[in-house]
């Protein structure tokens, strides 16, 4: 075998690898997985305890991310019977064309304790405005630096939303509100590195998306972008932040190569229980 015959076949059988890693990659991308936690959440109620949060964030809706991936990913969650349901943000991608369906899918979502929603950096790119209004055509209630106080029976729990890290402006202290150091407190934030500099321990549990779980991992858990100014350490999973505890999802949808591999998009099921 003379050295052009030899180059010849080795490329025509690395070609394939290319096509087979791309295949799998476009697989994962949509192979969802039910992520289900039991998180304490400090100073809740005894009659609130076993409350099941539904977590849904960066369906990323768009050209890569299909509307009947969003119409599954609701009936899903539906069928998990979710007490509460939250939604992290990034709900489109690319163009603002794409809110307006997304919203018209997920104002399916049903809970006795509501259903709320904050904003990511990619509603502020690709359509502020038409996601604002979107979520309050599907009666998604927006916790932009504000909070709600939801329970039963007397037993109340505060649920708050901040503003996205990188396009908006954080107010922690309008999410928590009127709450007291003896009541529980869960934030929403789009973006994780907000708990690295949140001193308020009243939060007793922050959930967050933004990072897809890196999209991207290679064997030995090596991730090329992580968009965090913290490294690794608001991949995935739950996160020891100084004042309290993060669980990062990584979420639904894709954001620059519609791709995964080793980061499953994911439904987050939180059944929360006094710490």
């Amino acid at each position: 075998m003379n050295r052009r015959t030899f180059l010849r076949a080795t490329c025509a059988a690395a070609l394939p690898a290319p096509a087979v890693a791309a295949g799998y990659g476009l697989f994962e991308a949509g192979w969802v997985r039910v992520d289900r936690q039991t998180l304490p959440l400090p100073r809740l109620p005894a009659a609130l305890a076993g409350t099941r949060v539904v977590f849904l964030t960066d369906l990323h809706h768009g050209p890569f991310t299909p509307l009947d991936y969003v119409v599954s990913v609701v009936r899903t969650a539906l069928d998990l019977r979710p007490d509460l349901v939250l939604l992290g943000g990034d709900y489109s991608h690319r163009d603002g064309k794409y809110v307006r369906p997304c919203f018209e899918v997920l104002s399916a979502l049903r809970a006795p304790l509501g259903v709320y929603g904050v904003l990511g950096n990619h509603d502020y790119w690709h359509g502020l405005r038409e996601t604002v209004e979107g979520m309050r055509a599907a009666g998604v209630g927006e916790l932009t630096n504000s909070g709600v106080w939801v329970g039963t029976g007397g037993a109340r729990l505060r649920v708050g939303g901040v503003d996205d890290l990188w396009a908006g402006q954080v107010d922690v202290a309008g999410a928590v509100g009127d709450a007291t150091a003896d009541d529980a407190c869960l934030l929403v934030s789009h973006n994780p590195d907000v708990a690295e500099t949140l001193r308020d321990r009243r939060v007793g549990l922050v959930l967050s998306g933004h990072t897809h779980g890196g999209q991207v991992v290679f064997p030995g858990g090596r991730a090329p972008f992580v968009p965090s100014a913290y490294g690794r350490k608001y991949l995935r999973g739950l996160v020891e932040a100084p004042a309290t505890r993060v669980y990062v999802s990584r979420g639904l949808g894709t954001s620059g190569l519609p791709v995964r591999f080793g980061s499953r998009p994911e439904i987050n099921v939180i059944t929360l229980e006094p710490a």
